[in-house]
């Protein structure tokens, strides 16, 4: 039967690719002539519009259309000048950044250096922010164009952590003007300015005139909270929707058979996983932890969570990702050393718990078939779905047991991607959830990180992964592909493997 379902998936695949494929092509599709609004739908809505206050990818896909950062990573992840213009490598600790000069922000003050190094020490204050920049010693204002960026040890990623949405650049003088409702109020450099917030709704932008690369063709951008991925689809079938974030499922055959629609897929560089709180009984048990780990059987997930588009996971950092490696522990479902080792923790007759989740249909999914693994080794599971913002605050608090996430490795290097899931100093809403301290993982952890030497970095965070399959603060269930549905008159589209796609270059193919 598998196997027959796995010959439908292939073929739904290619049929998908086809569609996409000639659809790119069709020159029918184009967009009515006074068009100026574009319509983005999102599963949710941001947190906070302060890069300070939060590192959560729903709230980073609106901030790249308001800011800037210093230095931008492609589509590629390659990294390209930014605010900066140019910098240099003054010695193993100390870059030096030359800014661009005439750069306004929205409020009309002038971008100076300044403005950096209020940024990036406010960035290094916050608790939610601070870990992504730890490593940062001082920031130095030579002249209102040039700033002296110093860390406390050679930081081999350095570029790659200015360039993440945390690291924006945003303008003293509003920031103090705004105070506690900066959120809510964002000025920054980037090609569009905030006008409104609905919450729970909707953002809308409009473009910067004044922008630095020049405005934006798209007049008016609208981040739509569409909580349902079939709504979303329905929104893009009937044109109420221009692009629609994170399609998965059946929806995503719909979209590559309808000629009106587009469908962009690719992997990125996130990792989905089940993670658990070591600071409650009885997940602070290595035997419980393992238990769990060899009563999952991932393929079903892969199956009818994600239609096929996700590949079994075994590391915290996926194959896009340097220093990726695959040597730890592999867990295969073995339903009967699971239930040996709930005896040896001294569960024999198993346990209840919880699984929270946000108000994500595909981590439902997901939900729904742990609910029923875990229930053939004794572990009988509630699913607890809670609004985005309540599940953040009540994981960075420590109110779970168990519970479904994803972590995008946005800088595409280890330090992020490993660092903020499992070091002693991010415990909380830095992003290790688990609650999870190892002495010799945070060693490791600073050695990788201060090593300039790629194959030197490749095998100290090897080291990381393998002790990390040991220890199993998280069970990593998979490396999913993102989906991007959109009209076909939508023009200059990028995708970002990072999550965070910028509009700025997004037209309309006019009638």
């Amino acid at each position: 039967m598998r196997k027959k379902h796995g010959i439908i998936m292939a073929l739904l695949c290619m049929l998908m690719f086809v569609l996409t494929a000639c659809g790119g092509g069709d020159k029918a599709a184009t967009a009515p002539a006074e068009k100026d609004t574009l319509i983005v739908a999102d599963g949710a809505s941001p947190k906070t519009l302060d890069p300070r206050a939060t590192n959560d990818n729903v709230s980073a896909r609106v901030m790249v259309q308001i800011y800037d950062t210093l230095v931008e990573q492609d589509e590629n992840t390659q990294i390209q000048p930014g605010l900066a213009e140019s910098w240099e490598q003054a010695d193993d600790v100390t870059t030096i950044f030359h800014l661009r000069k005439g750069v306004k922000f929205h409020n009309g003050e002038e971008l100076k250096a300044s403005d950096v190094k209020f940024s990036l020490d406010a960035m290094k204050a916050s608790p939610q922010t601070s870990e992504i920049i730890e490593p940062l010693k001082e920031v130095v204002v030579l002249d209102d164009y040039t700033v002296k960026v110093v860390t406390e040890f050679p930081f081999a990623p350095i570029l790659n952590h200015l360039a993440h949405p945390t690291a924006s650049i945003v303008n003293e003088k509003a920031v103090k003007e705004a105070g506690e409702s900066y959120g809510q109020h964002p000025v920054g450099t980037g090609p569009f300015k905030f006008v409104d917030w609905q919450s729970g709704d909707r953002v809308t932008l409009e473009a910067n005139e004044e922008y630095y690369k020049g405005a934006s063709p798209i007049k008016h951008l609208i981040f739509k909270n569409v909580v349902e991925i079939t709504n979303r689809t329905i929104g893009l079938e009937t044109g109420e929707i221009d692009i629609a974030y994170d399609i998965e499922g059946l929806d995503k055959l719909k979209i590559a058979e309808d000629p009106k629609l587009n469908l962009v897929e690719d992997l990125d560089l996130s990792m989905v996983y089940l993670g658990f709180n070591l600071k409650k009984a009885p997940f602070d048990n290595i035997k419980v932890r393992q238990a769990i780990a060899y009563a999952i059987d991932q393929q079903p997930i892969i199956d009818t969570a994600f239609q096929g588009a996700a590949f079994p996971a075994n590391s915290i950092i996926g194959p896009k990702i340097f220093a990726h490696s695959d040597k730890g522990i592999k867990y295969q479902q073995n339903l009967e050393k699971a239930k040996a080792l709930l005896a040896e923790a001294g569960y024999r007759d198993g346990f209840k718990t919880e699984i929270w989740i946000n108000d994500n249909p595909t981590r439902r999914d997901i939900a729904v078939i742990l609910q029923d693994q875990l229930k053939q080794v004794g572990i009988d599971v509630e699913v607890k779905t809670l609004e985005w913002g309540a599940y953040l605050d009540g994981t960075a608090r420590g109110d779970h047991q168990m519970f479904i996430l994803g972590w995008g490795t946005v800088t595409a290097d280890p330090d992020y991607g490993i660092n903020n899931l499992v070091s002693t100093k991010t415990v909380g809403a830095a992003g290790n959830r688990s609650f999870y301290s190892n002495p010799k993982v945070d060693e490791l952890l600073q050695k990788g990180r201060s090593t300039i030497d790629p194959e030197a970095r490749k095998a100290i965070y090897e080291e990381i992964q393998v002790i990390l399959q040991e220890d199993l603060p998280m069970y990593y269930i998979v490396y999913p592909k993102k989906t991007v549905g959109m009209q076909k008159y939508i023009e200059g589209f990028k995708f970002n493997p990072a999550g965070h796609h910028r509009i700025y270059g997004v037209s309309f193919k006019a009638e």
